[in-house]
């Protein structure tokens, strides 16, 4: 039987290329896109997928859009389900107390609150052995930062880890494994042009780290090598 995989946040960027890396490997892939008018990289996939791709609608600081989006795939279990969406203010060098309070709550909902959200809505979808990640940031780390800057986007990365630490530690009667992934520094739309690391070269790699981890239960914080992250 084939494997499925729900990613969210798939429109572009790491969130495609995992879906495209996994249906490169013949699994069925549920992708979620924000916007409804536009077309994506991923309505490109579906269409030459043979319908092993599908693309569904998910905006994720919309909880009012996550039962429906439950409903829709409710005949369906998930192996892997992945929460790839997330957002940066892109002020590098902005001390926190100079962060505006819009500024702060849009990067801490996006990236903290509304993971979480999408989980625990979606959770009894996941196979009982299948697998929950989230895509943090080697930036999330505390004990790693040595050199400040960036503080909304790793604090907010920081929250999301906790918030998983958190999650996995309720008690549960499944087996499933829980990632949370430090894929590097990448050239994306949110890593930028000068990031060391293309799309094309850690994917895989990052793909292999996931279905590694399938049916050994409990939380890692891993980057794209398997290597733990220190908290």
């Amino acid at each position: 039987m084939t494997s499925t995989a729900l990613i969210v946040g798939a429109s572009r960027g790491l969130g495609h290329a995992i879906a495209t890396e996994l249906h490169d490997r013949g699994w069925h892939v549920i992708g979620t896109v924000r916007d409804t008018t536009a077309r994506t990289p991923l309505h490109d996939l579906a269409d030459r997928s043979g319908g092993r791709v599908q693309v569904e609608h998910l905006d994720i600081n919309e909880p009012t859009q996550l039962a429906a989006l439950h409903e829709r795939l409710a005949h369906r279990e998930l192996d892997v389900l992945f929460v790839n969406a997330g957002t940066t203010n892109n002020a590098v060098d902005t001390p926190i107390g100079a962060v505006s309070t819009a500024d702060f709550v849009d990067v801490m909902v996006t990236n903290a609150l509304s993971p979480l959200r999408v989980i625990e809505a979606l959770e009894d979808l996941v196979a009982p052995a299948g697998l929950i990640g989230v895509m943090s940031s080697g930036q999330g780390s505390i004990t790693n930062n040595t050199t400040g800057s960036r503080e909304l986007y790793r604090g907010s990365k920081a929250a999301l880890n906790m918030f998983m630490r958190s999650y996995a530690a309720r008690p549960s009667e499944t087996g499933r494994a829980f990632v949370l992934m430090a894929p590097g520094w990448i050239r994306t739309a949110l890593g930028g042009p000068d990031a060391p690391f293309t799309i094309e070269e850690t994917v895989p790699r990052v793909v292999d780290v996931l279905l590694s981890r399938l049916g050994k239960p409990g939380l890692e914080f891993l980057d794209r090598f398997g290597e733990t992250v220190p908290w």
